[in-house]
C-alpha cells in the first residue's frame, strides 16, 4: 500500500508542478495578439474569434506552451500519462483483459491527440506529435502483451 501512495503522490506532485508552470509560460499568450488566431482552439470553439484577451480560455494557455515552450507540458503529459496508467493497473489487476481494453484506449486517444499536431510548422507543437504518437504505441504494445499474457493464462486455466 505505501507502494501505492508513494508512486500516486510523486505522480501527482510532477503533474501538478509541471501543470503550474506550463500554465504560467503559455500565458504569454495574451501579449501576443498575432497568435490569438492561430494559438485559441478551445477559445474559438466557444466564442469564436478572438478580440480581446478577457475572452481567451485558460486551456488555451496550455496549447501555446505546448507550440512555443514544450518542455513542462512534456513533462505534465508524461507524469498525467503514467498517473492514468498506474491508476488503470491498480483498478484492473485483477482483470487482465480490461487494463488491455484500458490501455488500448488511452492509446486511441494519445494517437487522437497527435493528430492534432502532425502538421503544425512549430518546433514545439512536432515534438508533441512525437511523443504523443511515441506514448500511444507505448501503450498499444503494453495493452497487445497484456491481452496475449492473459489470453494465454486463460488458456492454461480452462485446460488444466
Amino acid at each position: 500500500m505505501f507502494r501505492f501512495i508513494f508512486q500516486f503522490g510523486a505522480a501527482s506532485a510532477v503533474f501538478l508542478f509541471s501543470s503550474l508552470v506550463a500554465w504560467y509560460e503559455g500565458s504569454a499568450l495574451l501579449d501576443h495578439p498575432s497568435e490569438w488566431r492561430t494559438s485559441t482552439p478551445i477559445t474559438q470553439l466557444v466564442h469564436g474569434t478572438v478580440h480581446v484577451s478577457s475572452q481567451i480560455s485558460q486551456w488555451d494557455f496550455f496549447v501555446y506552451a505546448a507550440k512555443y515552450e514544450p518542455t513542462f507540458p512534456m513533462i505534465m503529459t508524461v507524469s498525467g500519462l503514467y498517473f492514468l496508467i498506474f491508476l488503470g493497473y491498480y483498478i484492473f489487476k485483477k482483470v487482465r483483459k480490461w487494463y488491455a481494453y484500458y490501455l488500448f484506449l488511452i492509446s486511441s486517444f494519445l494517437f487522437f491527440l497527435g493528430y492534432f499536431c502532425y502538421e503544425s510548422t512549430t518546433e514545439g507543437a512536432q515534438k508533441m506529435f512525437v511523443l504523443f504518437s511515441g506514448c500511444g504505441l507505448f501503450c498499444m504494445l503494453i495493452g497487445l502483451i497484456t491481452y496475449v499474457m492473459a489470453s494465454i493464462q486463460i488458456k492454461r486455466m480452462t485446460t488444466d
